[in-house]
């Protein structure tokens, strides 16, 4: 069943881009009828600004002041709700996304129900920012870890969000880290992830005018990837927000045919930036003092978090008793008295064995990390190599 495209808005949040948020608005209406411009607590708009935007057909809403380019799109969320609007698509006014490629969402929304749309941008030409291409593949890695879907542009600001559907979660986040946490509930929720094709333009360094702070803004991104992650590790799913039936896996079905199942596990998540974070998570979990049940915990894991389950179970090997266990033990004694375990008798092991676990618990968690660290380095290294090596043949 499709949605009319005059039930889909156009939403630009703007914060002291008055050199283009005119020129964005404009493009804007041109192709939609319905387009809405949230003014964050701008102070550089240039005069009569607001009745230029009447003119064209434009409404606005504005926040008295700067309160984040999330607590924009919630308070357009609020606005269209009650509207009784079907979907936003939300475009950046810095002037980086052609709003001429919005006919591509409203072609997409048109066919389909329950659509989560981002716009892929097309990263060509020179004046690309190199910290955009890593924060583009950063934030494309912890979306699969977080939700097992794969995205190709989890920090396009070009979206199309269903209204009633969204309106439906509650966010923590209101500055740049919303779009990450919004991406992520709404593919728990159930909504299907498509993608368009779309251009960017980047002006030249010194002609760029970015609000994003590198320290802060990542620091709060990086603090909702540590907080999803917990989310996704509890034993229970999120609340679906999809009007649509979850589509059904391969069941039990799939194991009649281990081969199958084989290649099917192998295969998973198997970029190397998965299969490095699959080999830190086994190594964590193997190095802990978990006797008799790290297989279970690297299992439930690696579940969880979507990463390759053959990489996390077969690294665990490499830290198997009795050299890891003593090496904690050895760590943590040290740690606790100042010098090394040298008294290896049967007082020392059976009858003391509840500070032998202590010691244990201490070392590994100094060596856990250090060892998960080695092992995504080692893993990614080797698989990109293999990777290349295969690109080449």
């Amino acid at each position: 069943m499709g949605t009319s495209p005059n039930n889909i808005w156009c939403v630009i949040p703007v914060y002291n881009n008055g050199a283009t948020i005119a020129d964005v608005a404009r493009r804007c209406r041109a192709q939609m009828e319905q387009v809405l411009v949230v003014d964050d607590g701008s102070t550089d708009l240039p005069l009569g600004f607001y009745e230029m935007l009447e003119g064209m057909g434009v409404r606005y809403l504005i926040h008295g002041r700067n309160r984040g380019k999330g607590a924009a799109i919630l308070t357009a969320l609020a606005f269209l709700e009650r509207e009784k609007a079907d979907y936003m698509i939300t475009v950046d006014a810095d002037g980086q996304h052609y709003p001429e490629d919005l006919p591509a969402f409203l072609e997409l929304l048109e066919r389909q129900e329950d659509l989560l749309v981002v716009g892929c941008r097309k990263f060509e030409g020179d004046n690309v920012p190199g910290g955009s291409r890593f924060g583009r593949a950063f934030a494309n890695f912890w979306l699969k870890v977080e939700t097992g879907a794969s995205c190709g542009d989890c920090q396009s600001g070009f979206r199309a969000y269903p209204v009633a559907a969204l309106a439906k979660l509650r966010f923590r986040c209101r500055h740049y880290n919303f779009e990450t946490e919004v991406l992520t509930r709404c593919i728990w929720g159930g909504l299907k992830l498509r993608e368009v094709p779309v251009r960017v333009h980047y002006p030249a360094r010194e002609e760029r005018v970015s609000h994003f702070r590198p320290w802060l803004d990542n620091l709060r991104i990086s603090l909702i990837h540590a907080h999803l992650v917990g989310l996704r590790l509890l034993p229970w799913n999120a609340k679906r927000i999809a009007k649509a039936k979850p589509e059904k896996g391969p069941g039990w079905g799939v194991l009649l045919h281990p081969a199958a199942f084989l290649k099917q596990l192998l295969r998973e998540n198997a970029t190397p930036g998965g299969l490095a974070a699959a080999a830190a998570v086994g190594t964590f979990l193997a190095v802990l003092p978990l006797p008799g049940v790290h297989t279970l915990a690297i299992l439930y894991v690696t579940v969880r978090l979507n990463l390759n389950k053959i990489m996390a179970l077969a690294i665990q090997n490499l830290f198997m008793p009795p050299l890891t266990p003593f090496l904690c033990i050895e760590l943590g004694y040290y740690l606790r008295h100042g010098h090394w375990w040298t008294e290896l008798t049967f007082d020392s092991v059976v009858r003391e064995m509840p500070y032998r676990l202590w010691e244990w618990l201490l070392g590994s968690l100094v060596l856990a990390p250090v060892f998960a660290a080695a092992a995504f380095v080692a893993v990614f290294a080797a698989a990109r190599l293999l990777a290349g090596r295969r690109g080449d043949e």
